[in-house]
């Protein structure tokens, strides 16, 4: 019996419908407003916003789901899109329980880990949060102006730089190409303007097509 199959498909009977309800429940309350005070809004403003989120957010309907499936898996990549904070709490929960678990992506056991550090981030990120709404406020107001002006600027940076860092470990080969390919991107910006969703689009799939080539080589030197 495959496990994985018999896994992969629980996963996609729970999880796709599970999300399109998540995403047409994120209208009720505007489709409330309309209805309640009949304030619909034209198709062509409704499109014109759209394109405006599309041309800033649209390489991430592509690239998110694809850089961040080999740490989170299936079911992971399903619960992450619908909790939230995929890249600044997710992944990195993800990819340390993979690590010191030396679980390889791919298998099952992987699935199942990152599933469990998962689902342990998103309990002590609501836990988390509820106390923030409570408390949050009052801390942050007590705080001195630099701690205050560090965490709005560099908590995120921070986060995503300890991710990459242990991913780096890993592979510091392709961790050159990883951090080389967005610089080289971002000098060329300033001489011929490389919009910043292609420099995404490069740097995700860039490094991707970099790895397999690793992969590759590797794979004939052992055979």
């Amino acid at each position: 019996m495959n496990y994985m199959d018999l896994w992969k498909k629980a996963c996609i009977k729970i999880g796709t419908p599970t999300n399109l309800i998540a995403a047409f429940t994120a209208f009720i309350p505007v489709l409330y407003l309309c209805i309640h005070y009949n304030c619909w809004p034209d198709v062509s403003l409704i499109l014109s916003a759209w394109g405006l989120t599309l041309v800033a957010f649209g390489a991430f309907y592509i690239v998110e789901p694809v850089s961040y499936y080999a740490a989170l898996g299936m079911s992971g990549t399903y619960l992450s899109f619908l909790s939230g904070n995929i890249g600044n709490m997710r992944v990195p929960c993800a990819s340390l329980a993979l690590d010191v678990t030396d679980s390889e992506s791919g298998t099952l056991q992987a699935e199942i880990v990152s599933t469990m550090a998962i689902c342990g981030s998103i309990v002590t990120n609501l836990i988390a949060t509820t106390l923030a709404a409570f408390v949050g406020s009052a801390i942050v107001a007590i705080l001195p102006l630099v701690i205050k002006t560090g965490l709005q600027s560099y908590a995120s940076a921070a986060i995503f730089g300890a991710t990459f860092g242990n991913f780096s470990l890993k592979q510091p080969k392709l961790a050159i190409f990883g951090i080389g390919i967005p610089v080289i991107c971002k000098i060329l910006t300033s001489y011929i303007g490389i919009p910043a969703w292609l420099i995404i689009v490069l740097s995700v799939f860039g490094t991707v097509g970099i790895a397999r080539i690793f992969y590759t080589k590797a794979k004939k030197a052992a055979a």
